[in-house]
């Protein structure tokens, strides 16, 4: 029966979820994951270059096959052979297991880029959705290659198109040509995101209350001064 006490003797192995989830997609099979396994649980207990021979006897395999799987992932990139020296100067076979976190990273990486992708598809899509909504009618050949050309040579992020086109709506003119004068606007202020399009909405209003403050009182003082007289006693009038 197994003690606790040779639970704990017999250590742990941990390995990050991200070998185990993308293994697979690095071109790995379930056997030579497993033999990777065995390796790093060999270094982690500080065994550097272990002794394939133990491998094959613990995964019930003859050894030639140890070997052929090493030569598999070395093959595929997955582990390289390395000489280094050890504390004592002498110098030592090291199986280096860092370029199959290299590989899962790269694979991190291309996946993040194609859900970019995904999700800027999705975003153009719904931008040419919200036009032909706004519009209650499918756009134009003429107006698909202007928005396309927005998109593909100005550059404008989908994101600003569609702000372009609710302050047009707002205003209820229902062109194209008016929302590429709000882009070209914001484009000679250097205007890109949300947040810059709302605090330049806002110096807008501001400057337009101050301009109606400013004519209300101008208009105040221009009134004409109105003489006012007193029939009960003429003298006293102003």
């Amino acid at each position: 029966m197994l003690s606790m006490y040779d639970y704990l003797q017999a250590g742990e192995t941990t390995i990050s979820n991200l070998v185990i989830e993308n293994y697979r997609k690095i071109g790995l099979s379930d056997e030579e994951f497993l033999f990777l396994l065995q390796l790093y649980r060999s270094q982690a207990k500080g065994d550097l270059f272990p002794d394939l021979g133990a491998i094959s006897l613990i995964m019930g395999k003859p050894k030639e096959s140890m070997y052929q799987l090493l030569n598999e992932l070395v093959s595929k990139g997955c582990i390289r052979i390395d000489t280094k020296q050890n504390e004592q100067g002498q110098m030592i076979d090291t199986y280096d297991l860092l370029p199959i976190f290299k590989k899962i990273e790269g694979v991190q990486q291309k996946q993040t880029v194609q859900h970019q992708l995904q999700s800027e598809e999705e975003s153009i899509k719904q931008l040419y959705q919200g036009f032909e909504k706004e519009f209650s009618r499918p756009l134009s050949p003429i107006e698909l290659e202007m928005i396309s050309q927005w998109l593909e040579t100005d550059n404008y992020k989908p994101e600003l198109i569609r702000l372009a086109l609710k302050e047009a709506v707002l205003n209820q003119a229902y062109s194209l040509k008016y929302i590429d004068r709000i882009l070209l606007a914001w484009e000679r202020k250097n205007i890109t995101t949300k947040e810059q399009v709302a605090e330049d909405q806002k110096r807008r209003k501001q400057t337009l209350l101050q301009k109606e403050i400013d004519e209300e009182s101008h208009a105040q003082e221009e009134l004409p001064k109105v003489t006012l007289h007193n029939w009960l006693n003429p003298e006293d009038s102003e």
